[in-house]
């Protein structure tokens, strides 16, 4: 079992620095706590230029397939800025408990992450990157 750095495109490190700093006053309390614990990792993360992102990690406009460490699920779904957002359509905004967990880590990884319901393992199955973020 590892829970490894995670790893952050370089121009997607600032898009989430912009949008934590310039409305952490709309956010509500609890996705305040979520972006709390998602700066502190970021402050670990691996920082790289697009030319050296791995195809496996997750990142804005990822589809990702993960399940919980003990199988009992499996979800599917994008992740989006939370302007896209939409549950229906399977499209998670990376400010959600979900997309906060998920963000950086790569196919195969391991992530321990706390969510309202408790303390969750999952793993994640799948990575592919549907479009870039910025050109």
């Amino acid at each position: 079992m590892k829970y490894g750095q995670i790893i952050i495109e370089e121009k997607e490190f600032l898009i989430l620095e912009n949008l934590f700093n310039l409305k952490k006053e709309e956010y509500s309390k609890t996705a305040k706590i979520y972006i709390l614990k998602l700066l502190d990792e970021l402050k670990r993360a691996l920082i790289l230029p697009e030319s050296k992102m791995p195809e496996d990690v997750i990142r804005l406009n990822s589809k990702v397939k993960i399940s919980s460490k003990d199988n009992l699920w499996v979800k599917t779904f994008e992740l989006v800025l939370p302007h896209q957002s939409n549950v229906s359509d399977n499209k998670i905004s990376l400010l959600l408990p979900m997309g906060t967990a998920v963000l950086g880590y790569a196919k195969g990884d391991d992530i321990l992450w706390e969510f309202p319901s408790g303390l969750k393992e999952l793993k994640v199955i799948d990575v592919k990157q549907l479009q870039k973020v910025l050109k």
